[in-house]
């Protein structure tokens, strides 16, 4: 399996939650997960229900078994002054930068280098031994941005590594690239069994194949179960609606007759929304990906429901 795990999708989805739930997942058996965090909203502190995340690799949960979670939120700037110190030495040099307010214009106006500092610093995380020669990190999880710019983000390094021929940033660049476009890697897209969500995450495939960049799997996050299928719809309906309303009556519920109607309106509802369900899965049978399911928790997602959701991607083969 992939030891770096990138997770993006359309807005709503719910893809910080299953990165969340896939480091989870994957900090089994002693293993030790990064969830990495880009965006700077802080949605894995409130996952986590922690306090705000640092610019530092922070232990925020156990998982099954005796495996760590450690967290990390990327700032593109502190990354930046990383950098600089790796690669130029400016030591305090630096942190003048940052006070004449260069470090901002670098991380706001210049072209892609926010994003090759934010990949960078998560690919540093991917590669890092210790000091006995293994992984620091058994696998590296990032919460990345949506699947509309996920491409961009991912591949602009390359555009970096066309700009710079040579030097500290054109190493850094083919660096990144170098495990962004291994097997190391793989993308996942969250997506809801809805038409734009499912045709957003098509689309994402689409371009990152393009790209070259490798795509890992489909989580259909949310996932509603089936009380009724159109046949049983079809069947309580037309002359079993008096049916109904005995059988209603006989389990002692009173104005059965009035409850009729809108309890087979609802069954209905229910019943198309089964028949838009199918016709998208269909559609991302043809995206001929893994797929992996995650039921909606009708309490909202705490920490105990991240808990409840990492088994649920366990038990499907997630991590083994």
């Amino acid at each position: 399996m992939s030891r770096f795990q990138v997770v993006s999708g359309k807005g709503g989805t719910g893809k910080t939650t299953v990165a969340a739930a896939l480091a989870l997942a994957l900090a089994t058996e002693g293993k030790r997960t990064l969830l990495v965090e880009v965006e700077g909203r802080q949605g894995i502190a409130q996952l986590f229900e922690t306090e705000a995340l640092p610019y530092e690799e922070r232990k925020i949960a156990v998982a099954s078994g005796g495996g760590e979670v450690f967290a990390l939120a990327i700032d593109a700037e502190r990354a930046l002054l990383d950098y600089l110190q790796m690669f130029y030495k400016l030591g305090s040099a630096g942190r003048a930068l940052k006070k004449l307010g260069a470090i901002d214009f670098a991380t706001t106006i210049a072209p892609g280098v926010r994003d090759v500092l934010l990949t960078g610093k998560a690919c540093e995380a991917v590669r890092r031994r210790t000091k006995q020669g293994s992984y620091a990190y058994d696998y590296v999880i990032m919460d990345a941005p949506p699947t509309g710019r996920i491409t961009r983000f991912l591949n602009v390094n390359d555009e970096v590594a066309g700009l710079a021929k040579f030097g500290p940033i054109y190493n850094q660049a083919q660096a990144v690239m170098r495990v962004l476009k291994s097997p190391q890697t793989a993308v996942h897209l969250v997506t809801l069994l809805e038409e734009m969500p499912v045709q957003e995450t098509a689309d994402g495939v689409a371009e990152l194949r393009g790209a070259d960049l490798p795509v890992g799997s489909v989580i259909v996050n949310m996932v509603r179960p089936h009380l009724l299928d159109e046949q049983a719809v079809n069947s309580a309906a037309g002359d079993r609606r008096t049916e109904i309303a005995k059988t209603l009556t006989t389990a002692g519920v009173s104005g059965a007759a009035k409850l009729v109607t809108p309890l087979l309106e609802q069954a209905a509802d229910h019943a198309q929304r089964v028949s838009l369900e199918r016709e998208q899965r269909v559609a991302l049978n043809r995206l001929e990906l893994p797929s992996y399911e995650l039921p909606l928790l009708s309490e909202g997602v705490d920490l105990a429901g991240l808990y409840q959701l990492s088994k649920e991607l366990r038990k499907q083969g997630t991590g083994t």
